[in-house]
């Protein structure tokens, strides 16, 4: 049996919208819930004593040199942004691959034929290789 999924959770299951929200107000509450009480048992649980050496800032085991409001290369910044860019493209990709696969499985109607939904696919890949192209003859991928 195929499932329909042209009808709305609340109009199959009989419930209204309230509860709906409801759901939603549930969850919010456990995530506030959950933010407050990691924040308590912190608090709880975490260090007591101050001094000069509990609050010396601690990294990996060196000892922090010189003035902590200096200036970085840009470059770090622009290999950062490279990477969020790259990232935020895998996080659209994962939806594109894995919606194809779905509809053939249950059977069900695409939103668009395949081929459409193939070839947006393709062009958001594209202009992402594009701008890598761009930054690489620019020389923002050069550490010098």
């Amino acid at each position: 049996m195929i499932a329909d999924f042209s009808m709305p959770l609340a109009v199959a299951t009989g419930r209204g919208q309230v509860a709906e929200w409801a759901v939603l107000g549930i969850l919010f509450l456990i995530a506030l819930g959950f933010a407050i009480g990691n924040v308590v048992v912190s608090h709880l649980l975490g260090p007591k004593r101050k001094g000069a050496v509990k609050d010396n800032p601690y990294e990996s085991g060196v000892n922090p040199i010189g003035d902590t409001r200096r200036r970085f290369n840009v470059r770090f910044y622009l290999v950062a942004m490279i990477f969020l860019v790259f990232e935020v493209e895998v996080l659209f990709l994962l939806p594109w691959i894995t919606t194809l696969p779905l509809y053939q499985e249950l059977g069900m109607p695409a939103v668009m034929p395949y081929g459409t939904f193939f070839a947006i696919g393709v062009v958001f890949i594209a202009v992402i290789i594009l701008g890598f192209i761009y930054d690489w003859g620019k020389g923002v991928l050069e550490w010098d």
